[in-house]
């Protein structure tokens, strides 16, 4: 068979060596992103929008331009989290992100819906639609660190990410209970099937400190999490411990004031992380 020779996305000839095109969206003309990181997790319930937005801080007082994308669209905590509730506006460049006290941008559809109680009643695909238009139609300017906050699960939404966003990495964010395994597991597959280098595991509520004495205790047990990163040759980023003073910050909207020393290791994965090639 000869060469091919022409552009294999417009016509209906079936090369030996054409490629499927891309499905990258174009980000909004606005935009340059230098780095797109994804904090997932298996399951709900696990702290990944705090995760999300401790890694988001971080970046900031690093001096880094940081940005969250909230694609959890049926329940978005971002915006509380930081204490934003203005809706966002646009111009001609497209949607503009929030922009927080320390200068992280946001992007939610709580800053989009008229009370961020409404209930956002839609099927997965207009779901999946919302969360690309996040990336196609808001104006991150330059963004040095875009999280984005995904919802828990290997359904519509990350699907959508996967493929239609140059994410360089992602972290996944586990419990310490009996089937952090398999939960693991299961986000860990999902990456690697769709190509995604999977940066490492942060535990959360992995201990908490005894008020009298400072011991740890492990009321959910020890090592589940760093024996199922052992077994997946990642590495065990960070474990984060039962806050009560952390949870308060957060629901009272200031998680820029939260230091959690603990997250300096996945903080370094993501500096640390290169820039994906994408074939």
């Amino acid at each position: 068979m000869s060469e091919c020779n022409h552009d294999c996305s417009s016509c209906a000839s079936k090369c030996a060596n054409a490629k499927p095109s891309s499905l990258l969206a174009p980000a909004n003309p606005g935009s340059a992103v230098k780095k797109i990181i994804g904090v997932v997790s298996g399951k709900g319930g696990v702290g990944k929008s705090l995760v999300t937005g401790l890694l988001a801080c971080a970046a900031a007082r690093m001096g880094k331009s940081a940005g969250v994308m909230d694609a959890d669209i049926t329940g978005p905590s971002i915006p509380r989290m930081f204490g934003v509730q203005e809706q966002v506006y646009g111009n001609d460049m497209g949607l503009l992100p929030a922009v927080t006290e320390s200068g992280v941008k946001l992007m939610s559809i709580n800053l989009i819906l008229e009370n961020d109680t409404d209930p956002v009643i839609w099927r997965g695909a207009l779901i999946a639609g919302t969360v690309k238009q996040f990336w196609t139609e808001v104006c991150w300017g330059e963004t040095d660190c875009l999280f984005i906050d995904m919802p828990p699960g290997t359904g519509d939404v990350p699907l959508t990410v996967f493929q239609s966003m140059p994410v360089d990495g992602i972290i996944i964010v586990a419990s310490p209970q009996e089937l952090v395994g398999m939960i693991v597991e299961k986000a860990v597959n999902m990456a690697r099937m769709m190509n995604i280098p999977v940066l490492g595991i942060v535990e959360n509520m992995a201990y908490m400190a005894c008020p009298d004495c400072g011991r740890r205790l492990y009321p959910f047990g020890e090592g589940k999490t760093a024996a199922v990163a052992e077994k997946h040759g990642l590495p065990l980023l960070a474990q984060l411990p039962i806050n009560p003073a952390v949870a308060a910050a957060c629901d009272a909207g200031r998680v820029e004031d939260v230091i959690v020393p603990e997250i300096s290791g996945a903080v370094d994965a993501v500096m640390n992380c290169p820039k994906r090639v994408i074939e």
